[in-house]
């Protein structure tokens, strides 16, 4: 049986710190999705469909990363695509507390569906995507917090 793993995300912007958890995970399982959430509560400063080009940019060397895009609850999309497996990246105790919590529902809700959790490495702990937006917004220096694509794609958003 495959080992699928769903990486989920805004990713609005996918930072550095996403990527070293995608090429990481990329070597534990069969097959890694980044899954694009979409919550209607949240305001995007990237639209979906930019969104998902950067990301298939990003990791279009990566054969075992897909990119994909879903509503609703993760585990519902989990049982979906036939995964065994939910990445979560920790950056801090305080990430751990709200992943612990989730988690843990997940657990409740589909005990077949592992969380795994992959630490960030140290020169990635303070990058967030909310850090590189304000950053951005504010005409600061964000190039090496995100990938290319998503730098190119986020300058072309702030000159709209």
């Amino acid at each position: 049986m495959e080992r699928i793993a769903v990486y989920a995300g805004s990713f609005d912007p996918i930072t550095t710190g996403h990527m070293d958890l995608v090429r990481r995970a990329a070597g534990l399982f069969d097959q890694v999705v980044l899954a694009i959430g979409n919550n209607p509560s949240k305001s995007y400063m990237l639209s979906t469909e930019t969104r998902l080009e950067v990301l298939k940019s990003c990791t279009g060397d990566l054969q075992n990363v897909s990119v994909d895009v879903f509503e609703g609850l993760l585990i519902d999309y989990c049982r979906r695509r036939g995964a065994q497996f939910i990445l979560r990246g920790l950056r801090a105790v305080t990430d751990f507390e709200f992943e612990f919590q989730i988690g843990l529902a997940n657990m409740d809700m589909a005990p077949e569906v592992e969380t795994v959790f992959l630490l960030t490495e140290p020169r990635n702990i303070f990058i967030s995507s909310s850090l590189v937006k304000e950053i951005a917004i504010n005409g600061g220096s964000f190039e090496k917090y995100v990938p290319p694509a998503a730098f190119k794609a986020l300058r072309a958003e702030l000159t709209k």
